[in-house]
Protein backbone atom coordinates (compact mmCIF):
# COMPACT_ATOMS: atom_id res chain seq x y z
CA UNK A 1 0.00 0.00 0.00
CA UNK A 2 1.62 3.62 -0.99
CA UNK A 3 2.25 5.48 2.42
CA UNK A 4 0.35 8.63 2.48
CA UNK A 5 1.20 12.19 2.36
CA UNK A 6 0.27 15.10 4.77
CA UNK A 7 0.22 18.52 3.29
CA UNK A 8 0.05 21.43 5.39
CA UNK A 9 0.20 24.70 3.56
CA UNK A 10 -2.12 27.44 4.32
CA UNK A 11 -1.53 28.93 0.64
CA UNK A 12 -4.54 27.47 -1.33
CA UNK A 13 -3.02 27.74 -4.83
CA UNK A 14 0.29 26.18 -3.74
CA UNK A 15 -1.37 23.30 -2.04
CA UNK A 16 -3.46 22.62 -4.94
CA UNK A 17 -0.36 22.37 -7.11
CA UNK A 18 1.41 20.21 -4.75
CA UNK A 19 -1.23 18.17 -4.33
CA UNK A 20 -2.58 17.63 -8.36
CA UNK A 21 1.47 16.63 -8.89
CA UNK A 22 1.61 14.28 -6.15
CA UNK A 23 -1.66 12.34 -6.87
CA UNK A 24 0.13 12.46 -11.05
CA UNK A 25 2.44 10.22 -9.43
CA UNK A 26 -0.11 8.11 -7.36
CA UNK A 27 0.04 9.49 -4.60
CA UNK A 28 -2.41 9.80 -1.54
CA UNK A 29 -2.19 13.42 0.00
CA UNK A 30 -4.33 14.82 3.02
CA UNK A 31 -4.48 18.21 3.22
CA UNK A 32 -4.54 21.17 6.03
CA UNK A 33 -3.78 24.47 6.52
CA UNK A 34 -2.80 24.97 9.99
CA UNK A 35 -0.62 23.09 13.09
CA UNK A 36 -4.22 22.61 14.76
CA UNK A 37 -5.55 20.72 11.45
CA UNK A 38 -2.11 18.62 11.20
CA UNK A 39 -2.38 17.21 14.80
CA UNK A 40 -6.10 16.23 14.20
CA UNK A 41 -4.90 14.27 11.10
CA UNK A 42 -1.98 12.78 12.61
CA UNK A 43 -3.93 11.92 15.50
CA UNK A 44 -6.58 9.83 12.74
CA UNK A 45 -4.24 8.63 10.26
CA UNK A 46 -0.47 7.50 9.35
CA UNK A 47 1.61 9.20 7.29
CA UNK A 48 5.06 7.94 5.46
CA UNK A 49 5.80 12.32 4.83
CA UNK A 50 5.08 15.39 5.92
CA UNK A 51 5.50 18.48 3.85
CA UNK A 52 4.68 21.93 6.39
CA UNK A 53 4.82 25.48 5.60
CA UNK A 54 6.44 27.28 8.50
CA UNK A 55 4.58 30.12 8.80
CA UNK A 56 0.60 28.97 9.59
CA UNK A 57 -2.23 30.60 10.13
CA UNK A 58 -2.33 29.48 13.95
CA UNK A 59 1.98 29.49 14.39
CA UNK A 60 5.37 28.39 13.63
CA UNK A 61 5.62 25.30 11.56
CA UNK A 62 8.99 24.78 12.29
CA UNK A 63 9.20 25.70 15.94
CA UNK A 64 5.92 23.19 16.57
CA UNK A 65 7.70 20.06 15.11
CA UNK A 66 9.83 18.64 18.09
CA UNK A 67 6.35 17.18 19.64
CA UNK A 68 5.69 15.36 16.44
CA UNK A 69 9.48 14.07 15.55
CA UNK A 70 9.11 12.60 18.61
CA UNK A 71 5.61 10.92 18.34
CA UNK A 72 6.50 10.07 14.53
CA UNK A 73 10.38 9.53 14.28
CA UNK A 74 10.17 7.57 10.99
CA UNK A 75 8.23 10.02 9.32
CA UNK A 76 10.25 11.98 6.73
CA UNK A 77 9.40 15.66 7.06
CA UNK A 78 10.27 18.03 4.02
CA UNK A 79 9.90 22.05 4.85
CA UNK A 80 8.62 24.93 2.46
CA UNK A 81 9.01 27.97 3.40
CA UNK A 82 8.81 32.11 2.24
CA UNK A 83 11.37 33.28 5.05
CA UNK A 84 14.26 32.37 2.76
CA UNK A 85 17.05 33.08 4.85
CA UNK A 86 20.14 31.38 6.68
CA UNK A 87 18.22 30.81 9.93
CA UNK A 88 15.19 29.22 8.54
CA UNK A 89 17.25 26.68 6.55
CA UNK A 90 19.28 25.73 9.85
CA UNK A 91 16.25 25.20 12.08
CA UNK A 92 14.58 23.13 9.00
CA UNK A 93 18.12 21.04 9.45
CA UNK A 94 17.82 20.96 12.85
CA UNK A 95 14.52 19.49 13.36
CA UNK A 96 15.92 16.56 11.05
CA UNK A 97 13.93 17.56 8.23
CA UNK A 98 14.42 15.41 5.37
CA UNK A 99 15.13 18.23 2.77
CA UNK A 100 14.66 22.23 2.84
CA UNK A 101 12.62 24.33 0.01
CA UNK A 102 12.53 27.85 -0.07
CA UNK A 103 9.83 29.44 -2.08
CA UNK A 104 9.19 29.43 -5.28
CA UNK A 105 10.50 26.07 -5.41
CA UNK A 106 10.71 23.53 -8.87
CA UNK A 107 7.35 21.69 -8.70
CA UNK A 108 9.57 18.99 -10.64
CA UNK A 109 12.10 18.33 -7.94
CA UNK A 110 10.27 18.67 -4.94
CA UNK A 111 8.32 15.60 -6.84
CA UNK A 112 11.69 14.18 -6.97
CA UNK A 113 12.60 14.45 -3.29
CA UNK A 114 9.28 13.16 -2.11
CA UNK A 115 9.99 10.03 -4.09
CA UNK A 116 13.35 9.70 -2.38
CA UNK A 117 12.28 11.02 1.00
CA UNK A 118 9.15 7.75 1.12
CA UNK A 119 12.03 5.85 0.01
CA UNK A 120 14.29 6.46 2.97
CA UNK A 121 14.21 3.88 6.02
CA UNK A 122 16.58 6.20 7.66
CA UNK A 123 15.17 7.26 11.34
CA UNK A 124 15.09 11.11 11.17
CA UNK A 125 18.17 12.53 13.78
CA UNK A 126 16.37 14.22 16.42
CA UNK A 127 19.19 15.22 17.72
CA UNK A 128 19.78 19.28 18.38
CA UNK A 129 15.95 19.58 17.80
CA UNK A 130 15.57 21.83 21.01
CA UNK A 131 18.74 23.66 20.58
CA UNK A 132 18.67 27.19 20.31
CA UNK A 133 21.68 28.86 18.06
CA UNK A 134 22.20 32.39 20.36
CA UNK A 135 24.05 34.25 17.91
CA UNK A 136 23.12 36.30 15.11
CA UNK A 137 24.08 34.35 11.64
CA UNK A 138 26.55 36.19 9.37
CA UNK A 139 25.03 35.13 6.33
CA UNK A 140 22.45 37.69 4.57
CA UNK A 141 20.16 37.59 1.54
CA UNK A 142 17.10 35.56 0.20
CA UNK A 143 17.79 35.28 -3.61
CA UNK A 144 17.26 32.42 -5.51
CA UNK A 145 21.77 31.77 -5.54
CA UNK A 146 21.79 32.34 -2.02
CA UNK A 147 19.00 29.87 -1.09
CA UNK A 148 21.38 26.99 -2.43
CA UNK A 149 24.36 28.11 -0.80
CA UNK A 150 22.53 27.91 2.41
CA UNK A 151 21.12 24.54 1.73
CA UNK A 152 24.21 23.24 0.73
CA UNK A 153 25.72 24.64 4.62
CA UNK A 154 22.71 22.80 6.30
CA UNK A 155 24.12 19.35 4.48
CA UNK A 156 27.19 19.57 6.01
CA UNK A 157 26.58 21.01 9.81
CA UNK A 158 26.06 17.38 10.93
CA UNK A 159 29.05 15.04 9.26
CA UNK A 160 32.87 16.34 9.44
CA UNK A 161 33.10 16.40 5.46
CA UNK A 162 35.45 18.51 3.88
CA UNK A 163 34.50 21.61 1.99
CA UNK A 164 36.03 23.87 -0.34
CA UNK A 165 34.11 27.16 -0.86
CA UNK A 166 35.01 28.81 -4.15
CA UNK A 167 33.92 32.74 -5.60
CA UNK A 168 35.47 35.19 -6.10
CA UNK A 169 37.19 38.01 -3.55
CA UNK A 170 34.89 39.75 -1.28
CA UNK A 171 32.11 37.57 -1.61
CA UNK A 172 32.15 36.42 2.37
CA UNK A 173 34.33 32.49 2.03
CA UNK A 174 35.49 32.92 5.82
CA UNK A 175 32.06 34.09 6.80
CA UNK A 176 30.46 31.07 4.91
CA UNK A 177 33.08 28.85 6.46
CA UNK A 178 32.52 30.64 9.79
CA UNK A 179 28.80 29.60 9.51
CA UNK A 180 29.60 25.96 9.40
CA UNK A 181 31.76 25.67 12.06
CA UNK A 182 28.81 27.88 14.49
CA UNK A 183 26.59 25.77 13.46
CA UNK A 184 27.74 22.34 13.45
CA UNK A 185 28.62 19.45 15.77
CA UNK A 186 32.40 21.44 16.39
CA UNK A 187 30.82 24.81 17.79
CA UNK A 188 32.54 24.18 20.97
CA UNK A 189 36.02 24.14 19.60
CA UNK A 190 38.13 26.75 18.04
CA UNK A 191 37.60 27.97 14.57
CA UNK A 192 41.18 28.58 13.14
CA UNK A 193 41.83 30.58 9.98
CA UNK A 194 44.95 30.56 7.96
CA UNK A 195 45.19 32.63 5.34
CA UNK A 196 48.11 30.52 3.11
CA UNK A 197 49.03 33.52 0.42
CA UNK A 198 50.23 35.65 3.45
CA UNK A 199 52.81 33.04 4.55
CA UNK A 200 56.12 33.30 3.66
CA UNK A 201 56.49 29.64 1.26
CA UNK A 202 59.52 28.74 3.50
CA UNK A 203 57.10 28.55 6.60
CA UNK A 204 54.23 27.24 5.73
CA UNK A 205 54.91 23.49 6.98
CA UNK A 206 56.00 25.29 9.82
CA UNK A 207 52.55 27.20 10.36
CA UNK A 208 50.31 24.65 9.59
CA UNK A 209 52.01 21.69 11.11
CA UNK A 210 54.32 23.10 13.65
CA UNK A 211 58.23 22.85 14.47
CA UNK A 212 60.72 21.20 17.04
CA UNK A 213 63.55 23.26 19.10
CA UNK A 214 66.05 23.86 16.29
CA UNK A 215 64.45 22.20 13.45
CA UNK A 216 65.94 25.08 11.38
CA UNK A 217 67.48 28.58 12.30
CA UNK A 218 65.85 30.61 14.51
CA UNK A 219 63.68 27.65 15.86
CA UNK A 220 64.14 28.46 19.58
CA UNK A 221 61.56 26.76 20.81
CA UNK A 222 58.80 24.08 19.43
CA UNK A 223 55.99 25.53 17.75
CA UNK A 224 52.25 24.34 17.92
CA UNK A 225 50.93 24.44 14.33
CA UNK A 226 47.56 25.53 12.95
CA UNK A 227 46.29 21.57 12.56
CA UNK A 228 46.69 21.01 16.53
CA UNK A 229 45.54 24.66 17.41
CA UNK A 230 42.05 23.78 15.94
CA UNK A 231 41.66 20.56 17.81
CA UNK A 232 38.24 19.32 18.06
CA UNK A 233 37.49 22.50 16.01
CA UNK A 234 37.51 23.78 12.77
CA UNK A 235 40.79 24.44 10.29
CA UNK A 236 39.78 27.15 7.77
CA UNK A 237 42.16 27.06 5.20
CA UNK A 238 42.13 30.53 3.02
CA UNK A 239 43.30 30.95 -0.57
CA UNK A 240 44.24 27.42 -0.73
CA UNK A 241 44.98 28.05 -4.54
CA UNK A 242 48.33 29.60 -3.74
CA UNK A 243 49.63 26.84 -1.50
CA UNK A 244 53.36 26.30 -2.88
CA UNK A 245 53.25 22.55 -4.06
CA UNK A 246 55.84 21.24 -1.72
CA UNK A 247 53.29 22.35 0.93
CA UNK A 248 50.38 20.97 -1.07
CA UNK A 249 52.01 17.29 -0.94
CA UNK A 250 52.21 17.64 3.03
CA UNK A 251 49.08 18.81 3.12
CA UNK A 252 47.66 15.78 1.10
CA UNK A 253 49.30 13.58 2.53
CA UNK A 254 47.84 14.12 6.45
CA UNK A 255 44.45 14.28 4.94
CA UNK A 256 45.08 10.90 3.61
CA UNK A 257 46.48 9.59 7.23
CA UNK A 258 44.44 11.64 9.23
CA UNK A 259 47.77 12.67 11.03
CA UNK A 260 50.58 14.80 10.99
CA UNK A 261 54.43 15.15 11.88
CA UNK A 262 56.21 18.65 13.24
CA UNK A 263 59.23 20.09 11.54
CA UNK A 264 62.01 17.84 13.12
CA UNK A 265 59.73 16.48 14.89
CA UNK A 266 59.20 12.18 15.38
CA UNK A 267 56.22 12.39 17.12
CA UNK A 268 52.68 11.30 14.92
CA UNK A 269 49.93 13.42 16.21
CA UNK A 270 46.27 12.28 14.65
CA UNK A 271 43.98 14.83 13.62
CA UNK A 272 41.12 16.31 15.32
CA UNK A 273 39.61 19.31 13.32
CA UNK A 274 37.69 19.54 10.24
CA UNK A 275 38.74 21.14 7.31
CA UNK A 276 37.30 23.66 5.22
CA UNK A 277 39.29 25.44 2.09
CA UNK A 278 38.50 28.42 -0.12
CA UNK A 279 39.85 29.93 -3.13
CA UNK A 280 39.18 32.86 -5.41
CA UNK A 281 41.04 31.03 -7.79
CA UNK A 282 40.20 28.22 -10.65
CA UNK A 283 41.39 25.38 -9.78
CA UNK A 284 40.83 23.30 -12.96
CA UNK A 285 43.36 25.19 -15.40
CA UNK A 286 45.91 24.95 -12.02
CA UNK A 287 45.57 21.55 -12.15
CA UNK A 288 46.13 21.11 -16.05
CA UNK A 289 49.27 23.79 -15.80
CA UNK A 290 50.43 21.38 -13.01
CA UNK A 291 50.35 24.38 -10.32
CA UNK A 292 47.41 22.47 -8.16
CA UNK A 293 47.83 18.79 -7.13
CA UNK A 294 44.54 17.28 -8.85
CA UNK A 295 44.46 14.49 -5.91
CA UNK A 296 44.39 17.31 -3.45
CA UNK A 297 41.53 18.59 -5.24
CA UNK A 298 39.33 15.91 -4.99
CA UNK A 299 40.40 15.53 -1.04
CA UNK A 300 39.47 19.31 -0.66
CA UNK A 301 36.61 19.60 -2.93
CA UNK A 302 34.46 16.62 -1.08
CA UNK A 303 31.49 19.35 -0.84
CA UNK A 304 31.87 21.73 -2.95
CA UNK A 305 30.14 24.97 -2.32
CA UNK A 306 30.39 28.11 -4.79
CA UNK A 307 29.47 31.75 -3.55
CA UNK A 308 27.82 34.08 -6.50
CA UNK A 309 29.46 37.56 -7.03
CA UNK A 310 27.26 39.79 -5.74
CA UNK A 311 26.49 41.38 -9.11
CA UNK A 312 24.09 38.20 -9.59
CA UNK A 313 22.41 38.49 -6.88
CA UNK A 314 21.32 41.87 -7.03
CA UNK A 315 17.71 41.37 -5.26
CA UNK A 316 20.34 41.01 -1.90
CA UNK A 317 21.94 44.14 -2.04
CA UNK A 318 19.06 46.40 -0.52
CA UNK A 319 18.93 43.68 2.77
CA UNK A 320 22.59 43.81 2.82
CA UNK A 321 23.24 47.65 3.00
CA UNK A 322 20.45 47.74 5.68
CA UNK A 323 22.25 45.06 7.41
CA UNK A 324 25.76 46.92 7.16
CA UNK A 325 24.23 50.65 8.47
CA UNK A 326 22.85 48.26 11.48
CA UNK A 327 25.66 46.74 11.91
CA UNK A 328 27.86 50.43 11.68
CA UNK A 329 25.35 52.13 14.02
CA UNK A 330 26.33 49.28 17.04
CA UNK A 331 29.91 50.34 15.92
CA UNK A 332 28.87 53.43 17.15
CA UNK A 333 28.14 55.47 13.49
CA UNK A 334 25.85 57.53 12.96
CA UNK A 335 22.09 55.87 12.76
CA UNK A 336 21.24 56.09 9.09
CA UNK A 337 18.09 55.15 6.69
CA UNK A 338 18.38 53.89 3.41
CA UNK A 339 15.83 55.83 1.03
CA UNK A 340 14.29 53.53 -1.40
CA UNK A 341 15.86 55.37 -4.33
CA UNK A 342 19.17 55.10 -2.74
CA UNK A 343 18.63 51.21 -2.35
CA UNK A 344 17.83 50.80 -5.87
CA UNK A 345 20.80 52.54 -6.99
CA UNK A 346 23.28 50.53 -5.36
CA UNK A 347 20.90 47.61 -6.59
CA UNK A 348 22.38 48.93 -10.22
CA UNK A 349 26.17 48.87 -9.56
CA UNK A 350 28.50 46.18 -10.94
CA UNK A 351 30.22 45.54 -7.11
CA UNK A 352 33.47 43.97 -8.85
CA UNK A 353 34.30 43.38 -5.05
CA UNK A 354 31.49 42.07 -4.30
CA UNK A 355 29.99 42.11 -0.58
CA UNK A 356 33.31 43.47 1.22
CA UNK A 357 33.16 46.55 -1.09
CA UNK A 358 29.31 47.22 -0.73
CA UNK A 359 30.49 47.42 2.86
CA UNK A 360 33.03 49.21 3.29
CA UNK A 361 30.99 52.04 0.75
CA UNK A 362 27.98 51.32 3.22
CA UNK A 363 30.20 52.08 6.24
CA UNK A 364 31.41 55.24 4.21
CA UNK A 365 28.20 56.56 4.02
CA UNK A 366 27.19 55.91 7.68
CA UNK A 367 30.39 57.79 8.87
CA UNK A 368 29.98 61.02 6.12
CA UNK A 369 26.71 61.28 4.86
CA UNK A 370 25.15 64.94 6.24
CA UNK A 371 21.56 63.42 6.40
CA UNK A 372 20.34 60.91 8.47
CA UNK A 373 18.48 59.00 5.16
CA UNK A 374 20.71 58.02 2.79
CA UNK A 375 19.69 59.11 -0.71
CA UNK A 376 20.96 58.84 -4.20
CA UNK A 377 22.44 62.22 -3.67
CA UNK A 378 25.01 60.95 -1.11
CA UNK A 379 25.45 57.91 -2.74
CA UNK A 380 26.62 59.09 -6.42
CA UNK A 381 29.63 61.35 -5.48
CA UNK A 382 31.19 58.07 -3.78
CA UNK A 383 30.34 55.89 -6.12
CA UNK A 384 31.92 58.38 -8.69
CA UNK A 385 35.54 58.50 -6.12
CA UNK A 386 34.48 61.67 -5.44
CA UNK A 387 36.03 61.44 -1.65
CA UNK A 388 36.87 64.44 0.38
CA UNK A 389 40.44 65.88 -0.47
CA UNK A 390 43.41 64.86 1.65
CA UNK A 391 44.84 68.01 3.72
CA UNK A 392 47.57 69.42 2.15
CA UNK A 393 51.15 68.15 3.32
CA UNK A 394 52.94 71.69 3.72
CA UNK A 395 49.82 73.09 6.36
CA UNK A 396 49.45 69.83 7.95
CA UNK A 397 53.53 68.86 8.23
CA UNK A 398 52.59 65.29 7.04
CA UNK A 399 56.06 63.98 6.28
CA UNK A 400 59.41 63.50 8.36
CA UNK A 401 61.48 66.36 7.68
CA UNK A 402 59.74 68.24 5.18
CA UNK A 403 60.44 72.06 7.01
CA UNK A 404 59.72 73.36 3.14
CA UNK A 405 56.05 72.38 2.92
CA UNK A 406 56.78 69.61 0.53
CA UNK A 407 55.53 66.28 0.48
CA UNK A 408 54.18 63.40 -1.57
CA UNK A 409 50.77 65.35 -1.07
CA UNK A 410 51.76 67.96 -2.99
CA UNK A 411 50.16 70.92 -2.81
CA UNK A 412 46.67 69.21 -2.17
CA UNK A 413 45.66 69.83 -6.31
CA UNK A 414 47.96 67.29 -8.10
CA UNK A 415 46.88 63.67 -8.58
CA UNK A 416 48.70 61.14 -7.13
CA UNK A 417 50.24 59.79 -9.73
CA UNK A 418 52.60 62.83 -10.23
CA UNK A 419 52.63 63.32 -6.90
CA UNK A 420 54.20 60.02 -6.59
CA UNK A 421 56.67 60.73 -9.56
CA UNK A 422 58.01 63.90 -7.82
CA UNK A 423 58.40 61.93 -4.20
CA UNK A 424 60.63 59.40 -6.00
CA UNK A 425 62.60 62.15 -8.10
CA UNK A 426 62.96 64.04 -4.77
CA UNK A 427 63.68 61.43 -1.96
CA UNK A 428 65.88 59.57 -4.30
CA UNK A 429 66.01 56.29 -2.37
CA UNK A 430 68.26 53.90 -2.30
CA UNK A 431 67.92 50.62 -4.85
CA UNK A 432 65.79 47.90 -2.85
CA UNK A 433 64.20 50.82 -0.55
CA UNK A 434 61.63 52.60 -2.50
CA UNK A 435 58.64 50.43 -2.29
CA UNK A 436 59.02 50.64 1.64
CA UNK A 437 59.93 54.83 1.38
CA UNK A 438 57.11 55.19 -0.70
CA UNK A 439 54.66 53.26 1.51
CA UNK A 440 55.18 55.28 4.23
CA UNK A 441 54.88 58.34 2.95
CA UNK A 442 51.73 57.69 1.96
CA UNK A 443 50.54 56.27 4.72
CA UNK A 444 51.36 58.96 6.90
CA UNK A 445 49.29 61.50 5.47
CA UNK A 446 46.58 59.17 4.91
CA UNK A 447 46.36 57.36 8.47
CA UNK A 448 45.98 61.30 9.66
CA UNK A 449 43.44 62.04 7.19
CA UNK A 450 41.14 59.37 8.20
CA UNK A 451 41.97 60.11 11.82
CA UNK A 452 41.24 63.99 11.71
CA UNK A 453 37.42 63.01 9.62
CA UNK A 454 36.96 60.57 12.58
CA UNK A 455 37.90 62.89 15.58
CA UNK A 456 40.67 60.74 16.45
CA UNK A 457 38.37 57.84 16.88
CA UNK A 458 40.36 54.78 16.07
CA UNK A 459 37.71 52.25 14.87
CA UNK A 460 35.79 54.60 13.17
CA UNK A 461 39.32 55.65 11.28
CA UNK A 462 39.91 51.94 10.50
CA UNK A 463 36.07 51.25 9.09
CA UNK A 464 36.59 54.51 7.06
CA UNK A 465 39.74 52.88 5.54
CA UNK A 466 38.14 49.37 5.01
CA UNK A 467 40.59 48.09 7.31
CA UNK A 468 40.89 46.15 10.42
CA UNK A 469 41.36 48.22 13.63
CA UNK A 470 44.38 45.82 15.06
CA UNK A 471 46.16 46.87 11.81
CA UNK A 472 45.53 50.61 12.15
CA UNK A 473 46.83 50.47 15.64
CA UNK A 474 50.19 48.56 14.33
CA UNK A 475 50.61 50.68 11.52
CA UNK A 476 49.89 53.91 13.80
CA UNK A 477 52.48 53.02 16.34
CA UNK A 478 54.96 51.90 13.70
CA UNK A 479 54.74 54.97 12.76
CA UNK A 480 54.81 56.86 15.61
CA UNK A 481 51.68 58.82 15.05
CA UNK A 482 48.71 59.26 18.27
CA UNK A 483 45.70 59.52 17.73
CA UNK A 484 45.50 63.39 18.71
CA UNK A 485 48.21 64.58 16.24
CA UNK A 486 45.28 64.40 13.72
CA UNK A 487 42.71 66.33 15.56
CA UNK A 488 45.03 69.44 14.41
CA UNK A 489 44.35 68.73 10.86
CA UNK A 490 41.79 71.09 9.14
Amino acid sequence: MTEAILLVEDDASIAIVITAALEAEGLRVDRCDSIAGRDRLLAAHSYGLMLTDVMLTDGDGIASLPPVRAAFPRMQVIILSAQNTLDTAVRASETGAFEYFPKPFDLEELVRTVRQALGSNEAADLSGADEELGQALPLVGRSPAMQAVYRMITRVLRNDLTVLILGESGTGKELVAEAIHQLGSRREGPFVAVNTAAIPHELIESELFGHEKGAFTGAVARHVGKFEQAARGTLFLDEIGDMPLEAQTRLLRALQSGRIRRVGGTEEIALDCRIIAATNRDLVPMIASGQFREDLYYRLAVVPIELPPLRERADDVEALSRHFLARAAADGLPRRQLSAGGAALLARQPWRGNVRELRNVIFRLALLARDDVIDEAAIEPLLAGDVPALPRAGEAGLFPGEADGEGIAGDGREDFATALARFIEEARPEAGTLYDAALAAFERPLFLHALAQTGGNQLRAAQLLGINRNTLRKRLGDLGIAPEDALTIR
